[in-house]
């Protein structure tokens, strides 16, 4: 992320301002301009642990941690409770948040989101716009991309393919079912 000029912030808070309270845009925006200001940003031995690194216009905030030999890069940003480790990366606009974690060789890029107490994990891989979120599992060889969402308490594993607009509300997909890439599903088979 780039610094934000003194006339950016002024754009910034005239739209927070537009917005109403409790809206989420308006939280972020004000939560950005608050992390902006006091600097509390890829704090070694508070964010950044053991062999973990941290680059480019990356950031990791709030109570966020990157360990082991997890690698976050490019503008990926890492905040709430979040944590990336192992030999996890997470780069290019990507984005995990809330108490979500990322481990293993587990990849997360582009411009997807993981997030709420989400796990991805293995040699799996949430690329694209695609986001996964609440419960949401992504193990294995597992792939989310596109703009496909994956959330409730759906695992998604072994040789899954979720892509395209599909959207994964739950159950347990293991790629014996094809690619996915389109519909509502609540399980294999099993339309929303």
């Amino acid at each position: 992320m780039r610094n934000l000029t003194a006339s950016d912030k002024s754009v910034l808070i005239k739209l927070a301002s537009r917005l109403p309270a409790g809206d989420e845009t308006r939280r972020a925006i004000l939560a950005s301009l608050n992390r902006s200001a006091s600097g509390d940003v890829n704090i070694p031995g508070k964010h950044i642990l053991d062999n973990a690194g941290v680059s480019g216009d990356a950031e990791v905030y709030e109570n966020a941690q990157v360990f082991g030999d997890a690698y976050v890069y490019g503008n990926a940003e890492v905040f709430g409770n979040a944590h990336v480790y192992d030999n996890a990366q997470v780069f290019g606009e990507a984005a995990v948040s809330g108490n979500a974690s990322v481990f293993g060789k587990a990849k997360v890029f582009g411009e997807a989101a993981v997030s709420g107490r989400a796990r991805v994990f293995g040699d799996a891989r949430v690329s694209g716009d695609a986001e996964v979120y609440d419960n949401a599992r992504v193990a294995d060889d597992a792939q989310v991309y596109g703009g496909a969402y994956v959330y409730g308490a759906a695992e998604v594993y072994g040789k899954a393919r979720i892509g395209g607009t599909a959207v994964i509300l739950g159950g347990r997909w293991d790629g014996s079912e094809g690619k996915i890439l389109k519909g509502r599903w609540k399980a294999p088979g099993v339309p929303a």
